[in-house]
């Protein structure tokens, strides 16, 4: 006679298992995942991901931001484009219900935040009703499921989401954000001239004065507002974007934009050393726009763009010739990834194409891939009739056939 089947069980789960016929079943227990509005797991890495804003650049660079990491964008020549990145990654966590953090040197952060486009209003509403029919389904599917009695006490899956849960949005650039709306948001703002000392004391470190007030100024945010992983998770946990706009300039005191052999040529590294460092252990994720176009010397920028995590660069048509060519009349500019992230995988994540280029609608920003039409306008005014006529002529046969008149290729 056959012995028993064991179920392998212990006493203490004895209540949660039931032997049917010689089988047995078991709740498994699963780990718990951060549920925070505006994010999602990545189905490459299972790393917590956040919108950019732009939900074709998600696509881009493999399905969005990852929560600890640096985007690098680099600037175009009249910081329009880039600008406007910051401004949708910002509008992103305003819908969100993320925390901001904004630095500047040049224009005053709070009139960056003036700026932020409206979001789609009938996107909005669109999601709001769908949550409305989801919770209107799964009332009906309580009473259609009461026989299944052994999942009555297990929790709801929850079928749409929010508008301010949904991953990426959509904006119209035409139109700014509603004051009631960003104000309702916690913003954090650092405005270099505001914040420098005129006179300060020197410190014994390879940053200037202006990275080292805007490093500090992220860190004690960090750790007041409870965005590092070692605070006590006694609340619910939020994120927080951090926009810092155009380092590298002047403005911030760096000269890697003046001279190709600069004297403080290790401050912006540095201070994207520690940056990084701040990021990889807070529930933050930060985008950082660079001038590229001026850095004369192009190791520097080389090892900027290794301490980021995802690259990319920006380059407008605006004022180059480019701009009045008819092949180009449906973009703006062409977009560069200069590099991807490396987390929990051996192979980076590498776009399909490295064709791409970019258009600013009134109610999108649009990566496309370039498709070019064919331009044959110069070969056919340089070709006349009777050439174009022996050309069709000679090109007849088959291929390596031989052919009387005008000495042709053999293939």
């Amino acid at each position: 006679m056959a012995a028993p089947l064991r179920s392998g069980i212990g006493v203490g789960s004895r209540q949660d298992t039931r032997a049917v016929h010689g089988t047995s079943f078991q709740k498994k227990s699963r780990g718990k995942l951060v549920s925070i509005p505006g994010t999602r797991p990545s189905v490459q890495n299972g790393q917590l991901l956040v919108s950019t804003g732009v939900t074709s650049l998600d696509y881009v660079i493999g399905g969005g931001l990852a929560v600890g990491t640096l985007l690098l964008i680099e600037e175009d020549k009249y910081d329009s484009y880039s600008r406007m990145l910051l401004k949708y990654f910002l509008a992103e966590g305003v819908v969100c219900g993320h925390s901001l953090f904004l630095g500047s040197a040049r224009d005053p952060p709070e009139e960056i935040l003036q700026e932020l486009p409206a979001p789609v209003l009938d996107d909005i509403g669109c999601a709001a009703g769908d949550e409305g029919q989801a919770k209107l389904c799964d009332s009906e599917g309580e009473d259609s499921m009461k026989i299944a009695w052994r999942y009555q006490n297990f929790p709801k899956v929850q079928t749409a989401l929010a508008a301010s849960s949904r991953f990426g949005h959509y904006y119209d650039v035409s139109k700014t954000m509603d004051p009631e709306m960003r104000q309702a948001s916690k913003c954090n703002t650092f405005f270099l001239p505001d914040e420098l000392p005129l006179k300060s004391e020197a410190e014994p470190s390879t940053m200037n004065a202006g990275y080292r007030a805007l490093l500090r100024s992220i860190q004690n945010l960090i750790h007041r507002e409870g965005f590092d992983t070692a605070a006590p998770q006694n609340k619910s946990r939020n994120i927080l974007r951090i926009g810092l706009h155009s380092l590298g300039s002047p403005l911030w005191g760096d000269d890697i934009c003046c001279k190709e052999s600069p004297s403080d040529a290790v401050s912006l590294t540095s201070f994207l050393y520690g940056f990084r460092a701040l990021l990889r252990s807070s529930l933050c994720v930060g985008m950082v726009t660079v001038p590229s176009h001026l850095i004369q010397n192009r190791a520097i920028m080389g090892r900027v763009t290794k301490l980021c995590d995802t690259a990319i660069a920006l380059e407008s048509f605006r004022g180059s010739e480019r701009e009045t060519n008819p092949l180009y009349k449906d973009y703006h500019g062409l977009l560069h990834v200069r590099q991807t992230p490396h987390l929990n995988c051996l192979v980076c994540e590498v776009p399909d194409t490295k064709d791409l280029a970019f258009k600013l609608k009134r109610k999108q920003f649009a990566i496309e891939r370039l498709h070019l039409p064919p331009d044959l306008s110069d070969t056919v005014s340089r070709l006349s009739k009777p050439d174009l006529a022996e050309s069709a002529r000679l090109l007849s046969p088959a291929c390596g056939g031989t052919a009387a008149g005008r000495k042709h290729l053999d293939f």
